[in-house]
């Protein structure tokens, strides 16, 4: 079994989506296997096709600069790296990630992409997983889960490949406890 631990970045607005959807600007992941040991990561800009201008709050948010978004490729051939890097060492993966929102995300841009995903099914909730198994009925977010469990956070908040880089934190840490 192999793990992918990931996290992704979308455009973002202080309300909601002009365009009615969010899209993906930054997929980042550790590839994990089934020891706890990191084998590899991902870490893409995608250019988003509904709404290629970074809003000022996203800016804010991720410090993903425009131009890091204009120099990227589009969701179908950074799709397909992450798909290839996904399954290069093993048929039998497992993604990863910390609440559904990331799942939906990528499910959204394959159709909007005209993509197949049948893949993205085999899919486990770290966020509901952790919450469960520690009976906490108010689920807490990443970086708090960090500090509850003395993990100190690395890298940049907001951005994809740190994200994922600290989810894989505690995924490891726990690593026995998942169920899927």
């Amino acid at each position: 079994m192999i793990f992918i631990v990931f996290d992704l970045e979308a455009t973002c607005w202080r309300g909601k989506p002009p365009k009615g959807a969010n899209e993906i600007i930054e997929i980042g992941a550790f590839k994990i296997n089934q020891y706890g040991e990191t084998l590899s990561s991902f870490n893409s800009f995608v250019k988003p096709i509904l709404s290629p201008i970074l809003s000022g709050f996203c800016k804010d948010l991720t410090s993903i600069k425009q131009e890091n978004i204009d120099r990227a490729r589009d969701f179908k051939r950074v799709f397909r790296d992450f798909e290839s890097w996904s399954f290069e060492q093993n048929d039998d993966v497992l993604l990863c990630s910390w609440g559904r929102m990331d799942q939906y995300l990528l499910q959204n841009d394959c159709i909007l992409h005209k993509l197949e995903d049948d893949w993205l099914d085999n899919y486990i909730d770290i966020k509901y997983q952790y919450h469960n198994n520690r009976k906490i009925l108010k689920h807490k977010g990443l970086m708090r889960t960090l500090n509850n469990e003395g993990i100190e956070f690395t890298g940049i908040e907001h951005r994809a490949l740190s994200d994922a880089e600290n989810l894989a934190k505690i995924f490891t840490k726990y690593i026995d406890e998942w169920i899927y």
